[in-house]
């Protein structure tokens, strides 16, 4: 019965609709549950699915700009005394339209890329092996990257503070391979991602503080390298872990 009543709700949690003490109450049970996290797996992968194959569909900027000068200007005759008036009206008409289409593709970006690292951070999380080292001493965790990812970090020493390492894996984000870490503070588990700089992919990822369905998001670049910080977990703490990434560096 407890399983069907959190099945219900999965798709809610997915798309970060859950009271914040519900999300955590749910994440809880993925990590003891297996059915229930094997459908949650199998929910992010159709949902990334979806996401994919909307963007294949999205129109070119040749076309959004055809659109823009086909409203501004619409075929019928007009004398030349509204040319002077005209002219210009539509000059600002589609360039305010073209400002506003890169904003708004600019929020859609970001939004996906971040809703993209949620998914590998809940996947990861009702996985029965969310990490492929366990260990939470750093000097074990960092050295079975050697080989695995094509770029070197460091990690902070946690001694004294609230977080926990508990291990790490490869994951893959816009075909570039990267180190996915996992600390836990409380009830609470926070995905690390770091990425290399480089490559378009990599200078078109955002960067900065967000939402991201119901995660708190922060990432920065700092030595080569692409940071991101994605938990449940209040953006107070996630700031706090995320100065302490800033000081290993």
């Amino acid at each position: 019965m407890a399983c069907e009543a959190w099945r219900g709700k999965l798709d809610a949690y997915l798309d970060g609709e859950l009271e914040p003490a519900q999300a955590t109450a749910l994440s809880t049970h993925l990590r003891s549950c297996g059915a229930c996290a094997a459908d949650t797996l199998e929910r992010v992968r159709m949902k990334r699915s979806l996401a994919a194959a909307g963007r294949r569909y999205e129109p070119s900027p040749k076309l959004r700009a055809q659109v823009a000068l086909s409203v501004a200007n619409p075929r019928r005759k007009i004398g030349w005394q509204w040319m002077i008036v005209a002219v210009p009206a539509a000059l600002v008409l589609i360039a305010s339209v073209a400002v506003n289409l890169n904003v708004r593709r600019e929020n859609a970006r970001r939004q996906r890329v971040y809703s993209e690292l949620a998914d590998l951070h809940v996947a990861a999380l009702a996985s029965s092996t969310p990490v492929d080292v366990l260990s939470t001493d750093r000097h074990t965790v960092k050295p079975w990257f050697q080989g695995k990812i094509p770029f070197t970090f460091n990690l902070p020493d946690l001694q004294g503070s609230e977080f926990t390492l508990l291990g790490g894996r490869v994951a893959y984000f816009a075909q570039m391979p990267g180190a996915h870490l996992i600390y836990q503070l409380r009830k609470h588990e926070i995905s690390v991602f770091i990425f290399q700089d480089r490559g378009a992919e990599a200078a078109s990822l955002p960067l900065g503080v967000a939402h991201a369905l119901s995660f708190s998001v922060e990432s920065w670049k700092q030595d080569g390298l692409r940071y991101f910080v994605v938990g449940d977990a209040g953006a107070g703490d996630i700031e706090t872990l995320s100065k302490l990434l800033r000081s290993s560096g």
